[in-house]
């Protein structure tokens, strides 16, 4: 059943913005054609027990046995043993993905989109932002069978916490003056850019919360995470945001760094590390029905010597071990002289394509709701 939160009234803003995230995307459309799988644990995967690769998406059921995205498929293997797992369909995701966007860019001629399945929606000149929303919702289920989950806000930031505040199938209205009562006791993890390893350095200065992030002192905060992450998270911490919504937002690259502890002269650490960023960002691109043409391989040399070295590739590609193997090869042919303080790798020439299926899909005969929720899919 749905769910609605609502904490005040938008219409009394001067901005209201709507964060839509579609719940359990991936899972959700595969879902709509296999009908006898819901209240079930499942996984979108590769298919393979000995495969490398990561869970894509999970289901609601899943998640309570700690599967999550990025988690690697042995563990998640390994902690849900029972759930089902099926490979992805990108031109699938993608079809529903349009489908739903062109929805949203009926409520509001200023719709970002972020992924293909979320999007900030400005909602401000409607006379009812709430009722809006409530709308979208509605007609996003009804034409497609799929659910979202909208946080509706002053501002981006406290919108994209709100509307993971109550998932899935939730409405949460959350106005600025509320914020820090709603989720000052959550973990510092719910602000965007505390990562893993963020984490623990707050905790190490005793900050485990979004309260106790707002409230910390600058310069110790900048201790351990340097003065502009620290300034910028504890602004975070406090609700502070953006209120622009761009209408088109054009990506020029997806990279990953690593920076080690000590430097590092051991060629097998460094071999994995570079696999293991080309396949994180391959793998991010393809999500996003993305590939990209050119891999860049960076490398810092101790003291603070930086290098950068590409390869373009024959076609754009989204699979993560052709941009490893590519990453590889560039690391393979560079001469170091030093130690290796940084290594990072990068994808350019980024275009929207169609990303192949890692193993045969049902045919369009086998899809049933979903041709009714989406349409024939081309021959």
């Amino acid at each position: 059943m749905p769910t609605e939160r609502v904490y005040g009234d938008p219409s009394e803003w001067p901005r209201a913005i709507a964060h839509v995230d579609m719940d359990a995307f991936y899972v959700s459309v595969e879902l709509l054609r296999r009908p006898e799988l819901r209240g079930k644990p499942v996984i979108v995967g590769p298919l393979d027990p000995s495969s490398r690769g990561v869970v894509m998406t999970a289901s609601y059921e899943a998640r309570k046995f700690g599967v999550h995205s990025a988690l690697p498929m042995v563990v998640a293997r390994r902690r849900c043993p029972q759930a089902v797992t099926i490979p992805r369909d990108m031109a699938r995701y993608k079809e529903a993905s349009e489908a739903v966007m062109a929805i949203f860019r009926e409520f509001s001629d200023l719709v970002e989109v972020v992924g293909l399945d979320e999007a900030y929606i400005d909602l401000s000149d409607c006379p009812a932002p709430k009722t809006r929303a409530r709308q979208l919702k509605r007609e996003v289920k009804t034409r497609t069978g799929l659910t979202c989950s909208i946080g509706l806000a002053p501002n981006r930031l406290i919108a994209k916490i709100a509307s993971d505040l109550e998932k899935p199938d939730a409405l949460c209205v959350v106005p600025e003056e509320r914020f820090a009562e709603l989720v000052g006791d959550r973990p510092a993890r719910l602000i965007p850019g505390v990562g893993p390893r963020t984490e623990e350095r707050l905790r190490s200065v005793g900050i485990r919360t979004v309260a106790e992030l707002a409230s910390a002192d600058i310069e110790r905060l900048s201790v351990v995470l340097g003065p502009n992450h620290a300034e910028g998270l504890r602004r975070r911490a406090a609700g502070n945001g953006s209120t622009d919504v761009a209408i088109e937002r054009e990506r020029k690259s997806e990279s990953r760094e690593r920076t080690f502890l000590t430097d590092e002269e051991d060629s097998g650490v460094m071999r994995e590390a570079v696999a293991s960023m080309a396949r994180t960002v391959a793998e991010h691109l393809g999500e996003q029905g993305i590939h990209g043409r050119t891999v860049t391989l960076k490398i810092r040399l101790a003291p603070f010597r930086t290098f950068t070295r590409s390869r373009t590739l024959p076609e754009p590609t989204a699979e993560p071990e052709q941009v490893a193997s590519a990453a590889l090869a560039l690391f393979e042919n560079f001469e170091r002289d030093a130690p290796v303080r940084l290594l990072g790798v990068g994808v350019s020439n980024l275009t929207r394509g169609e990303q192949p299926d890692p193993a045969p899909t049902r045919d369009a005969e086998e899809a049933g709701p979903m041709q009714l929720a989406l349409g024939p899919r081309p021959a």
